[in-house]
């Protein structure tokens, strides 16, 4: 797969009172992305909740490059950049784009697989593996 997007619709809460859209907004649509390609790949909550196994972020960082405002036809992208070699831990990037032309944001995401259970870093199961290979990948790509 070379790119997997969303289109978001922005929505009259998603706004600070600028009128632009607020920081955190940004990060919610990396999970919304992420998220929804994981469900689209069998790595639903349910799936997760049968293997005791979670997503957690060490760190989210958003480089803002252009204001997004209410009515901008807005899509985010997202690649996986480096994935350790059991899966266990990796590092995702989003682009943010808006009215198709203008990169708008840069989302990078530190993230690992957690044992629900044991409350420890843990490499997901072989299904997880399988989904996590369909994530495009940038161009600097690390295994």
């Amino acid at each position: 797969m070379d790119n997997y997007s969303k289109k978001i619709e922005i929505r009259w809460s998603d706004l600070d009172p600028n009128f632009h859209v607020r920081h955190s907004v940004y990060y919610d649509l990396g999970a919304y992305c992420r998220i929804c390609f994981l469900n689209e790949h069998g790595i639903t909550a349910a799936v997760m909740f049968q293997h005791h196994i979670g997503p957690i972020l060490f760190r989210e960082e958003c480089v803002f490059k252009r204001e997004i405002k209410f009515g901008d036809a807005v899509t985010i992208n997202f690649k996986i950049e480096k994935v350790s070699a059991d899966f266990s831990k990796w590092t995702m990037k989003h682009e943010i784009w808006k009215n198709g032309d203008t990169l708008a944001a840069v989302l990078t995401v530190d993230g690992a697989w957690m044992d629900t259970q044991l409350r420890k870093i843990t490499a997901p199961p072989e299904s997880f593996k399988t989904g996590f290979t369909e994530i495009p990948k940038t161009e600097n790509f690390d295994l």
